[in-house]
């Protein structure tokens, strides 16, 4: 049983910025891809980035025009989410999820159903 737990969340004035974290437990992780999503009140998940564990692929919305960067460290089974210059509207729970990239056909880092597992999140509220 895989196991993510987030930390990080928190209140900050807009244009400042976050680390968040999620740590990964409960097996080995070379077959995994991580990624970041975010959910509003009324407003579906949305995907953020992603990180597969050993071959360094990243992907990342269009949206955040690189204010958010993704990160990952093998030794610690973390993967982390930079946050700079930060907006209200970035105010949302945020989620860390795993995806055993081998088991699928064709991994798709945005979509939602490609993850078998997810933390349990953690708030981020910026304030203007």
């Amino acid at each position: 049983q895989v196991t993510l737990v987030e930390s990080g969340g928190g209140l900050v004035q807009a244009g400042g910025s976050l680390r968040l974290r999620c740590v990964a437990s409960g097996r080995t992780f070379n077959n995994y891809a991580i990624a970041w999503f975010r959910q509003a009140p009324g407003k579906e998940r949305e995907f953020l980035a992603a990180i597969t564990w050993s071959a360094q692929y990243t992907s990342q919305a269009d949206s955040l025009k690189g204010r958010f960067t993704i990160s990952r460290d093998n030794a610690k089974n973390t993967v982390d989410l930079q946050m700079n210059s930060l907006k209200p509207e970035d105010t949302a729970v945020y989620y860390c999820a795993a995806s055993d990239v081998s088991r699928k056909s064709i991994y798709s880092p945005k979509a939602v159903t490609n993850y078998d597992y997810w933390g349990q999140g953690t708030q981020v509220t910026v304030s203007s």
